[in-house]
């Protein structure tokens, strides 16, 4: 505990100022309005200070919590900025977006279930902080010297746009090759503008773009260029593959193909990067009345909440497990919940029923309950052979992702596992193709932002120490 900061006992977070569950269901607007200052430092004053620091060590990328946290308790917030920045580039971002609940609070001291006591706020604290700054900073200017190397950045996701700005301050000249229009990967085209505005994306783009980093969009490396070229003929010394995962998988059940069957994928990147919310839009998207998503991840989530305010007038998440094992984040699922998506659990798609001008018109599914534990420990669903019809005019599959395959067919010699996932040596990110490193998604398959930075983070590492002859 901090001698010069006056320790608050409360047991429970300060809860998050959000928007009206009736009003937000409507909107586009972000759903949580974040902490004011006054309750930024009421709730820092909860952190004990721990001298082994737990939460640390369970953070991707080491942010010094205990640290920042102290600055808020303190009110000095740029101070408590600068500590975050040191290790991450995306605070604003991962304030508000990364699972902090299985990460670093999960490790807080203060989290006693039996006791009733709730972890210390941390991401909660981070969106604060890095709002404060980005609305308080002033611009400086960047003296950075070149050390005369270059670094290609391949995807502008979570992974590469922390690569891309860890070695921009080193010195080193970095291009990041996007496959479209827009940079920030999976943060616009996956995440709603209701969780991660996309003005705060933009910002940290342009803060990269003043670190020296060059951002090509519209650049499919396997098709427009391939690495080969990259390293024979433009000249990069090292090459880091942040491509993300954004093949989506399908169940493989009659009817997938009817009209009003998307893939999550296809339909969070016409809501949010094309902006299919919008009468403006050029890229429009089925206003559907009835709408089932499948899966229980935080991307059904996002699915089924833009769906609900693209019009939707019933909502229906379809889920194969029970409540208990729904991978999203309580904070979604509670959310979710709140603006009236649908929860039907335990049930499983076995067919997509059309009309016959070739709609989905309904979603037959078996009522399913849990049997023994599989390899992941996780009850295993188990059929009851009892059936079920839902009248839906949509239907969005979102059981996962995995990696387009273009840059693996296109690079000889780069080595990938029975998933698509490119296949690394350890840690740095190094795969099977000497100079070539890779991270994020396309290593681990779909997985969370904070995790993706981190190997973008120790991918960096790993170049400049390469390249430098470390």
């Amino acid at each position: 505990m901090y001698k010069d900061v006056k320790y608050n006992p409360r047991k429970d977070k300060n809860p998050m100022p959000s928007q009206d569950p009736e009003v937000r269901a409507h909107n586009f607007e972000e759903v949580a309005t974040g902490y004011t200052e006054e309750m930024a430092i009421d709730e820092a004053r909860r952190c004990l200070g721990c001298p082994t620091k737990p939460c640390v060590t369970h953070c991707p990328v080491n942010i010094d919590i205990p640290e920042f946290i102290h600055e808020v308790a303190l009110g000095h917030f740029e101070e408590a900025y600068q500590i975050i920045s040191k290790s991450s580039s995306l605070p604003a971002v991962c304030g508000r977006v990364c699972p902090q609940e299985t990460q670093c609070e999960m490790k807080c001291t203060r989290l006693n279930e039996k006791l009733g006591s709730e972890a210390v706020g941390i991401g909660r604290l981070e969106r604060f902080v890095a709002d404060y700054h980005n609305a308080h900073a002033k611009e400086e200017d960047v003296n950075i010297v070149k050390n005369g190397h270059k670094v290609a950045v391949i995807g502008s996701g979570p992974s590469g746009l922390t690569c891309a700005g860890d070695l921009a301050k080193k010195g080193y000249d970095v291009t990041v090759f996007e496959a479209l229009h827009l940079a920030g990967g999976v943060l616009v085209y996956g995440i709603p503008e209701f969780r991660l505005p996309k003005a705060i994306v933009q910002k940290e783009v342009d803060g990269l773009k003043k670190l020296g980093v060059k951002i090509e969009t519209n650049m499919v490396i396997g098709r427009v260029i391939s690495i080969d070229e990259l390293q024979k003929e433009y000249g990069f010394e090292a090459i880091f593959v942040g491509s993300g995962a954004g093949l989506p998988n399908f169940m493989g059940i009659p009817g997938e193909n009817l009209n009003g069957v998307y893939s999550a994928n296809e339909f969070l990147t016409r809501t949010n990067l094309m902006k299919a919310y919008l009468p403006t839009s050029n890229t429009p998207i089925e206003h559907a009345k009835n709408v089932a998503v499948v899966g229980g991840g935080n991307v059904a989530m996002d699915a089924a909440r833009c769906a609900l305010r693209l019009g939707a007038e019933h909502v229906y998440i379809i889920y194969r497990r029970s409540l208990e094992e729904l991978p999203a984040r309580k904070e979604e699922v509670h959310h979710a919940m709140e603006e009236g998506i649908d929860f039907r659990l335990l049930r499983n798609p076995v067919e997509i029923i059309g009309d016959e001008n070739g709609l989905c018109k309904q979603m037959k599914v078996e009522v399913m309950e849990l049997g023994e534990p599989d390899a992941n420990g996780r009850r295993r669903p188990v059929g009851t052979g009892q059936y079920e019809v839902i009248d839906v005019d949509c239907a969005i599959i979102s059981i996962g992702t995995s990696p387009n395959p273009l840059i693996k067919d296109t690079t000889e010699g780069l080595e990938v596992n029975k998933h698509g996932c490119i296949i690394v040596k350890d840690d740095s990110g190094l795969t099977s193709r000497e100079h070539v490193y890779a991270g994020g998604d396309a290593v681990t398959g779909a997985a969370t932002v904070i995790l993706a930075m981190g190997a973008g983070k120790h991918a960096a590492k790993a170049i400049d120490e390469e390249l430098m002859g470390k």
